[in-house]
């Protein structure tokens, strides 16, 4: 059966999804229209295809024990010169982004691994661009706010076109789905008006 390539994350409901997903494009980061902006629970991650039902299964599980909480964002950070990355911050919501990505690759569980780095919820706007690029980014968002009440997950997978597409989504609480917003993906959506600082 082969191998899945799959992340966990938070999706960075609209307008504020689009409108970052066009900025990280506009920084030159050829990858911004394949990836759904997000807050990562789970990085990618190499899972035997067969386990796919376990890790749904799993999934749920953490999800029905979660409740909504509130996020919101503000302004820039930076991972360099450790990493190039330049990011949103999270500045209300990163305990409990902390509690669910821990729950997510809980021992018991079919998503165990270890972090390249610890644990930092954030969303990412640049990623292995010029450096001149990612000073732009940093520069251009560093007064960037968005606030939401996040109501749950998904789970995606990376296809062989490096696109990430949502294969289910995890209401908290066991809640109906519908809780993880539609984004841009060159794939099946319009592409959104770009963003003018």
């Amino acid at each position: 059966m082969g191998t899945v390539t799959l992340g966990v994350s938070i999706a960075v409901p609209e307008p504020y999804g689009s409108l970052l997903q066009e900025r990280r494009a506009s920084f030159g980061d050829p990858a911004a229209h394949g990836i759904p902006t997000h807050v990562t629970l789970l990085p990618p991650t190499e899972v035997d295809a067969a386990l796919l039902p376990a890790v749904e299964t799993h999934l749920a599980q953490v999800a029905s024990s979660g409740r909504s909480f509130p996020m919101r964002l503000s302004g820039t950070g930076t991972f360099r010169p450790l990493s190039p990355v330049v990011f949103v911050q999270v500045v209300e919501g990163a305990a409990a982004c902390a509690w669910l990505q821990k729950r997510v690759r809980d021992t018991s569980g079919p998503l165990v691994r270890e972090l390249q780095f610890p644990y930092h919820p954030h969303v990412t706007v640049a990623h292995g661009i010029s450096e001149e690029g990612m000073d732009q980014a940093y520069e251009e968002l560093s007064e960037y706010e968005a606030e939401w009440a996040c109501a749950g997950f998904a789970l995606y997978e990376q296809g062989a076109d490096g696109v990430w597409r949502k294969l289910r989504e995890y209401a908290f609480g066991g809640g109906a789905a519908g809780v993880v917003p539609a984004q841009n993906s060159p794939v099946d959506q319009p592409a959104a008006p770009s963003f003018r600082s």
